[in-house]
């Protein structure tokens, strides 16, 4: 299972020169390799070979007056971005095909210079940890890292993310076995929602934080305070810098906050069960803002990625479930009700249900029947289903001590311990 770790850095000016240069030439490099193949397109010819780009944009293009500046920078970023491209390509035409699932996916477009984000990649070639705990990056030099924890294992390869917050960040890539947590009974069917973020089969009830409803006076006037400078002038500079910062905040905020939740869900219950939303159609409407705010794709993405770290079960049920119009005492299918209606009483047995309540024990019992009956699933009640592993992207957080934790890897040396 690989598993990805982000740490904050702290490069020199000095450092940061040479970064901003390194992902210059980067994505030079990637913007000449996709000119070259969108000529090639153009005269009918087949796309040109990795190994042919490497050459031509690389090697060959440092021996020229107008890209010999490409050797003042490491060699491995550069093809790096030439991978990027590949895998561009590669999902473009599997997504025409059919074999890539979700949303289509488009040609590769060039970068820019004024993109906010900016990353660079370094496989073991380009990159070591010191001894006393510094990263050492190819022609960069050592860069002081914010160890949070410990490493569980020697990383594969390292990305540097520059934020629009004009925050430095290094993401290592590292391979680990799944840590399967104790099993326990405990299943649970989540309904999720705007009034109450989450209401749970067991009553328990999450309450929306709305981290950016919270945050839009501060937003509001770093935003008022852009729009007045001159553009192209340095104060405008700091003002977009100012106003990346207080959306950094809100969006970290609101990402701490859902590893915890989705972290407790995961351990107390076996198997969680939610709906299928339609978060894109939603954040089209009138609740666009308070939808995005929410984070629900998130959440359900978290859920799964640690579901598949830690042994557990996430089912999804269909979005045409009519989970808020059914009794889930008598399983009687009332007529429709109106998002105003948040309790309602049953016809036929006359129980008085709460919405969202309802809505979630009639997850739980859609979700139960799905995976008892599913494709490949065992016949006999109580026989372990098998799950299949999922790459899983973990957080910063300390855990330290949880029963997730592992010793720090033999290997792993020069990183400090907390």
């Amino acid at each position: 299972m690989h598993l990805r770790y982000s740490y904050r850095i702290c490069p020199t000016a000095g450092q940061r020169a040479v970064l901003a240069r390194t992902f210059g030439c980067a994505r030079v490099v990637y913007n000449d390799a996709l000119a070259v193949r969108k000529e090639a397109r153009k005269a009918g010819l087949p796309y040109p070979r990795s190994t042919d780009l490497q050459k031509l944009v690389i090697t060959g293009a440092k021996k020229t007056a107008d890209r010999a500046w490409l050797a003042s920078v490491g060699v491995d970023p550069l093809i790096q971005s030439l991978r990027d491209l590949d895998t561009g390509y590669r999902n473009f035409f599997d997504s025409v095909s059919g074999k890539r699932t979700g949303r289509p996916v488009g040609l590769p477009r060039f970068k820019s210079r004024k993109d906010g984000r900016q990353s660079l990649r370094f496989t073991r070639n380009g990159f070591r940890i010191r001894g006393n705990g510094k990263l050492n990056l190819a022609k960069i030099g050592d860069v002081r890292v914010k160890w949070s924890r410990a490493l569980p294992a020697d990383p594969s390869s390292v990305t540097v993310i520059l934020d629009p917050a004009g925050r430095y960040h290094v993401s290592f890539v590292v391979d680990i076995e799944a840590e399967h947590l104790p099993a326990v009974a405990a299943e649970v069917g989540i309904d999720l929602g705007l009034t109450s973020y989450a209401v749970m089969s067991d009553g328990t009830v999450i309450d929306n934080p709305r981290f950016l409803r919270k945050a839009e006076k501060k937003l509001k006037a770093a935003q008022r305070e852009l729009s007045r400078k001159a553009k192209g002038s340095r104060n405008r500079a700091k003002a977009r810098r100012k106003v990346a910062k207080a959306h950094a905040k809100v969006a970290d905020t609101r990402r701490d906050w859902l590893h915890k939740q989705t972290t407790g869900i995961i351990r107390e219950n076996q198997a969680v069960y939610l709906e299928d939303l339609n978060v894109r159609g939603l954040g089209r409407t009138r609740l666009a803002k308070s939808v995005h705010d929410a984070g629900w794709s998130t959440f359900r993405r978290m859920l799964e990625e640690k579901a598949a770290r830690y042994g557990r079960h996430v089912g999804v049920i269909g979005r045409w479930e009519p989970t808020s119009r059914v009794c889930s005492s008598c399983k009687v299918l009332d007529g429709p009700k109106p998002l105003g209606v948040r309790a309602w009483t049953c016809g036929a047995c006359g129980t008085v249900h709460d919405r969202d309540l309802n809505a979630s024990r009639n997850i739980l019992a859609a979700g139960r029947a799905d995976r008892l009956n599913a494709c490949g699933g065992p016949v006999r009640p109580g026989v372990a289903i098998p799950r299949r592993a999922q790459p899983v992207e973990t957080g910063t957080h300390r855990h330290a001590g949880g029963p997730g934790h592992k010793p720090r890897a033999a290997g792993a040396a020069g990183i400090p311990r907390l």
